[in-house]
C-alpha cells in the first residue's frame, strides 16, 4: 500500500513539474518575442506555446495516470503478497502452537503418569513402613513384657538370695549365741562353784549382805528394763497421739508463703526516666536515698531500676514513692520531699489497718487499737527470711487448732500466737531483746498473762505456766522448722553442727559422733566395754537433755545411741 502512494505522488510531482516548465517557457517565448515589431506573430507564438504547453500537461497527465495504474497493481500486488506471507505466517504459527500444546500435553501426562507413580510407590512405603512400625512396636512391647518379665525373676532371685544370706546369717548368728551361751553357762558354772566356795567359807552376815547386793543390783537391773519399756510404750502411744493431733491441725491451717529478698524491681516506662531520675549532678537520686535510706541501683538493665535495702519496709515506701514519681513525671527534690512525706502518711495508715485486718481474721476483736500498728509493721519484718507477721499469724492458727483437738482455751491460744513476737516490730529501732520490749507493750494495752507468759516461754526465759502457752511454742517450732520457712548461713549452719557434736563427745564412752539429716539427727557410737545396753540407754536421754539446756534449735533432734561388739578370729 505504501508503494502505491509512493508512485502516485511521483506521477503528481511529475505533472506539476511539467507545468511549471512549460509556462516558464511560455514567458521564455513571450519575453523573447517581445523584442519583434509584429504582434500577431507574438499572439500565434504564444498561442502555440500555450498548445505545446497543454500538450505537455495532458503528457503529463496521461504519464501520471499510467504511474498511477501501475503504482496501484504494484500496491495491490505487495499487498497480496503481504496477505499471503501473513497467511502463510499465521499458520506457521498456529502449527507451531498446536505442536507446542501437544508437546505441553504430553509432558504433563508424562508428569502426571509419573506422579501418580510416585504417589503408588510413597504409599507403599508408607504402608511397609506402618508394618515395620507397627512390628517394631510389638517387638519393643514384647521385649518390655521380656525385660519385666526378666526383672522380676531377677528381684525375685536377690530376694531369694537375701532371705538366703539372711537365713545364713542368722544360723551363724545362732551358732555364735549358742556358743557364747555354752562358754557363758561354763564361765557361770565355774563362777557358781567359786562362789559356793567362797559361800561356804563366809559367815552369816557376809552371806546376807552379799545376797542383798545381787538382789539390789538385779532389782536395778530389772527396774531399768521396766522403766525403759513403760517409758517406749508412753512414747509411741503419746507420740501417736501427738502426731494425729499435728498432723490434723496442720492439714488444716493453708500457709501463706513470702520471703522478702533485699532488692525490689520497678519497672519504668522507657530507659529515659533513669536520667531523670538520676537528675542534674544527682540531686534527685541524693534527695530519693536520703528520704527513703534505700540504695537505687541505676544500672544497664532495660527499663529497670532496683531498691537495694535490708529493711523491707524501707524498700516498700521507696517502691511506692518512685512509681508515684513515675506516674506523675515531675521529679525534682522538692517533688521527690512532697511524695515521700505523702507516702509515709499513708503507709502508716496502712500498717494500722492491716494490724486491724489480721486480728479480724482471727476473730480476736477485743485486742486493744493501739497494738493494730504494732502488728501490722511485724510485716515488714523478717527472721531469718520468714515473714514475721505471716509466722505470728501461722503460729496463731496451729495452736489454736490444736488448743481446739485438746479441748483448751482456743482463743487464747491465738492471742499468745499472734503477739509472742511482737517485740520485733520496733526492737531493731529500740534496741533491746523483743521479749522484753514485747512485755512492756502488752503490758501496756493490758494483755493477759498468758500473753505474756508465751512471749518469754517460747524462748525459755521462763517456765512454762498455762498448757495454751505450751501449745503456742510447740506451734513456733513447727512454723519455724517447716521445710522453705527460714534459711540461715553456711557458718551458722556449720557451728551449729560442730557444737552438737562436740557435746555429745563430751560424755564418757562415747568414741565419735556424727550429725546427719541437716542437724536433725545425732548417732553416737560408745565403747562397747565401758557402756552396757541399759547404760547406752541411760546416756540417750542424759544426751538429749544436755543438747536440750545448751543449744536453741527448732523442732527436734534424734539422740541414736549405737553400741556394737564384734568378736574376731583368724582361721589358720
Amino acid at each position: 500500500m505504501s508503494a502505491g502512494v509512493l508512485f502516485i505522488t511521483a506521477g503528481l510531482f511529475a505533472l506539476v513539474f511539467g507545468f511549471v516548465v512549460g509556462l516558464l517557457f511560455s514567458k521564455r517565448k513571450a519575453s523573447t518575442d517581445q523584442n519583434q515589431p509584429d504582434g500577431k506573430e507574438a499572439l500565434e507564438a504564444l498561442s502555440r506555446a500555450r498548445e505545446e504547453a497543454q500538450e505537455l500537461l495532458r503528457k503529463a497527465q496521461e504519464e501520471a495516470r499510467e504511474i498511477r495504474l501501475a503504482a496501484e497493481r504494484e500496491a495491490e500486488k505487495v499487498v497480496k503478497l503481504a496477505q499471503e506471507e501473513a497467511d502463510r505466517l499465521r499458520s506457521a504459527l498456529k502449527e507451531e502452537a498446536e505442536k507446542i500444546r501437544q508437546e505441553t500435553e504430553r509432558k504433563r501426562k508424562e508428569v502426571e503418569e509419573y506422579l501418580a507413580e510416585r504417589k503408588q510407590e510413597v504409599q507403599k512405603l508408607e504402608q511397609a513402613l506402618q508394618q515395620k512400625e507397627s512390628h517394631l512396636e510389638r517387638r519393643v512391647q514384647m521385649l518390655d513384657r521380656r525385660e519385666e518379665e526378666l526383672y522380676r525373676r531377677e528381684k525375685e532371685v536377690r530376694e531369694a538370695e537375701r532371705q538366703l544370706d539372711q537365713t545364713q546369717r542368722s544360723l551363724q548368728t545362732k551358732f555364735k549365741e549358742l556358743e557364747e551361751k555354752e562358754k557363758e553357762i561354763e564361765s557361770l558354772r565355774q563362777k557358781e562353784e567359786l562362789e559356793l566356795q567362797r559361800i561356804a567359807s563366809m559367815t552369816l552376815e557376809e552371806a546376807k549382805a552379799e545376797l542383798f547386793r545381787r538382789v539390789e543390783e538385779q532389782a536395778r537391773l530389772e527396774s531399768i528394763r521396766l522403766m525403759k519399756r513403760i517409758e517406749e510404750e508412753a512414747r509411741e502411744k503419746a507420740e501417736f497421739e501427738a502426731k494425729k493431733i499435728v498432723a490434723t491441725a496442720v492439714q488444716r491451717l493453708s500457709s501463706e508463703i513470702a520471703i522478702n529478698y533485699t532488692t525490689t524491681a520497678v519497672e519504668l516506662p522507657n530507659n529515659e526516666f533513669k536520667g531523670r531520675i538520676i537528675g542534674r549532678e544527682g540531686r534527685n537520686i541524693r534527695t530519693f536515698e536520703l528520704l527513703t535510706g534505700v540504695d537505687l541501683i541505676i544500672d544497664d538493665t532495660p527499663d529497670i531500676v532496683t531498691i537495694s535495702s535490708f529493711d523491707p519496709m524501707r524498700r516498700e515506701l521507696a517502691k511506692d514513692a518512685l512509681e508515684r514519681l513515675i506516674q506523675d513525671g515531675r521529679i525534682h527534690p522538692a517533688r521527690i520531699e512532697e511524695v515521700v512525706a505523702e507516702v509515709k502518711k499513708e503507709m502508716d495508715e496502712k500498717i494500722r489497718k492491716m494490724g486491724e485486718e489480721t486480728c479480724m481474721e482471727l476473730g480476736l476483736y477485743d485486742i486493744n487499737p493501739g497494738l493494730y500498728y504494732y502488728i501490722g509493721k511485724l510485716y515488714y519484718r523478717t527472721s531469718y527470711s520468714q515473714n514475721v507477721l505471716l509466722h505470728s499469724k501461722e503460729v496463731a492458727y496451729i495452736a489454736g487448732m490444736l488448743a481446739e483437738e485438746l479441748g483448751m482455751d482456743a482463743k487464747m491460744a491465738r492471742r499468745a500466737g499472734l503477739l509472742h513476737d511482737v517485740g520485733k516490730a520496733v526492737s531493731h529501732e529500740l534496741g533491746g531483746s523483743h521479749t522484753d520490749i514485747g512485755i512492756e507493750l502488752c503490758k501496756r494495752y493490758g494483755e493477759p498473762d498468758p500473753v505474756l507468759n508465751a512471749i518469754r516461754a517460747h524462748h525459755n526465759e521462763e517456765p512454762v505456766r498455762y498448757p495454751e502457752v505450751a501449745l503456742v511454742c510447740a506451734a513456733d517450732a513447727l512454723s519455724a522448722a517447716r521445710p522453705g520457712a527460714r534459711r540461715e548461713t553456711l557458718e551458722a549452719y556449720l557451728k551449729r553442727l560442730e557444737k552438737l557434736e562436740e557435746i555429745v563427745k563430751s560424755f564418757k564412752g562415747v568414741q565419735n559422733a556424727y550429725a546427719v539429716q541437716a542437724g536433725r539427727e545425732v548417732r553416737v557410737i560408745v565403747n562397747p566395754e565401758e557402756v552396757s545396753d541399759e547404760e547406752s540407754y541411760l546416756l540417750s536421754k542424759n544426751i538429749a537433755r544436755k543438747i536440750e539446756e545448751e543449744m536453741q534449735f527448732p523442732g527436734q533432734i534424734k539422740v541414736v545411741v549405737i553400741r556394737e561388739t564384734r568378736h574376731v578370729e583368724y582361721a589358720k
